[in-house]
């Protein structure tokens, strides 16, 4: 297993997953994770590439920039709200009450870093996030963002990562977030936006017929 140390020397490029995760995660047979710089298509023929970006950000100048037609609820009062977002939110996953229930037991839950976004005038939930903090390496580890597709292109994306940075302003090291690559929705134009950098991509290659 990796070092603590060695992965914060370079979070993104070490591992495709946090550290956390890492310390618990048995890679399946057919399944290989390959960096950007070792992969090489045609020794992957008998595989499917799905490919993944991994950002960092340095937790340094975090825009704080209030919506005026917005409000930030934090915490878990309705866990059915996030199950709705998130299942209204994406065209290829969908989420349980139950699944997310379990999310509680991890070692990195951290209930303050659930948030919704409420659109004041219609008092509609139009957005919001899930994010984790492990307290040994001092990583923020942004997981679910989601907007609804009637409510994009206002911004509000922006506001629940800012607003999750700026949560932690202090308190975390270091932030991640990784995503699809080619992804239509184009979250990694999102989370540059907001700060973060890198180019580290992991190719998940799961063995064709399997």
């Amino acid at each position: 297993m990796l070092s603590l140390n060695s992965y914060l020397k370079n979070p993104c490029g070490t591992l495709s997953i946090p550290y956390w995760k890492h310390k618990k995660t048995v890679i399946h047979e057919n399944l290989k994770i390959v960096h950007e710089k070792d992969y090489f298509k045609e020794n992957f023929n008998d595989y499917n590439d799905e490919p993944y970006f991994r950002l960092y950000h340095n937790m340094k100048n975090i825009e704080h920039k209030p919506v005026d037609d917005i409000e930030i609820l934090s915490g878990i009062s309705d866990i059915n709200e996030f199950v709705r977002l998130i299942n209204e939110s994406y065209d290829d996953l969908s989420v349980t009450a139950e699944q997310l229930e379990e999310y509680k037991n991890i070692s990195v839950f951290c209930p303050e870093l659930w948030i919704l976004l409420k659109e004041k005038n219609s008092g509609e939930i139009v957005a919001g996030g899930i994010a984790d903090h492990d307290r040994e390496c001092g990583e923020l580890i942004l997981e679910w963002i989601q907007v609804i597709p009637a409510y994009r292109g206002k911004g509000y994306g922006k506001t629940v990562v800012n607003s999750l940075l700026s949560k932690m302003e202090g308190i975390a090291k270091f932030a991640t977030v990784s995503g699809k690559v080619n992804n239509p929705t184009d979250p990694e134009r999102l989370y540059r936006s907001c700060g973060f950098t890198g180019n580290d991509i992991w190719h998940i290659l799961t063995k064709k017929g399997r």
